[in-house]
């Protein structure tokens, strides 16, 4: 397992403009998927089981996982099952998690930052499109600044929000609520996707 520091850097100059005749080729060109997701199993066995079929999918199909490198959770669900398929797993984890004893020592790649802010920009600048699962506040807060990043034109990368059991319906409630308060645009699916499971998901990198 290789491991590796990032230098530090601003999140957001530190991500390119994608120019409009590079759209149709980032869309296209999926090779890394970032998934954001728990660091717990969640109440809901549904959960763990569209964790695990996500990192058998993307390991099949030929896609290389980039996540948080933890290995509890969902999180561990969906890296332990990348590597079970044969595929490549790269996990980006600050010191302080790791020191924590809560890094996945079976990786692929393991990336060492120092922040919480490099460890959101280094999976960014990794992946080609960014899958969110089921999680809690660090997984929505993840979102919710890809999203931003992408409405501000920092990059033009899909992102698909997997609702397993209808776990982010409320999220996209929310979301049409900020639309018609007039605070932005409509989000779907200019900036995001919400798809029903991790099948639908797969389609989509298959087409």
């Amino acid at each position: 397992m290789r491991r590796r520091a990032c230098l530090q850097s601003d999140p957001v100059r530190g991500m390119r403009i994608v120019r409009e005749e590079e759209r149709y080729l980032v869309a296209n060109s999926i090779r890394r998927l970032c998934v954001y997701c728990g660091s717990s199993i969640g109440a809901d066995p549904r959960y763990r089981e569209a964790a695990a079929a996500l990192g058998t999918g993307i390991a099949a199909a030929g896609i290389e996982l980039v996540y948080g490198g933890g290995r509890n959770g969902l999180m561990g669900t969906v890296a332990d099952a990348v590597l079970t398929g044969g595929g490549t797993a790269i996990g980006v984890i600050p010191r302080h998690l790791q020191d924590r004893e809560v890094a996945h020592l079976g990786l692929s790649e393991l990336v060492i930052v120092d922040t919480m802010h490099q460890r959101k920009q280094a999976m960014a600048e990794r992946a080609d499109a960014f899958a969110v699962l089921p999680g809690g506040v660090g997984t929505l807060d993840e979102t919710v600044e890809i999203l931003s990043w992408r409405q501000l034109g920092l990059h033009n990368k899909p992102v698909y929000i997997v609702d397993i059991a209808g776990y982010w319906s409320p999220l996209a409630v929310l979301f049409d609520h900020v639309v018609a308060q007039n605070f932005a645009a409509p989000m779907v699916p200019r900036l995001v996707d919400f798809v029903p499971d991790v099948g639908v998901l797969l389609a989509k990198f298959s087409r």
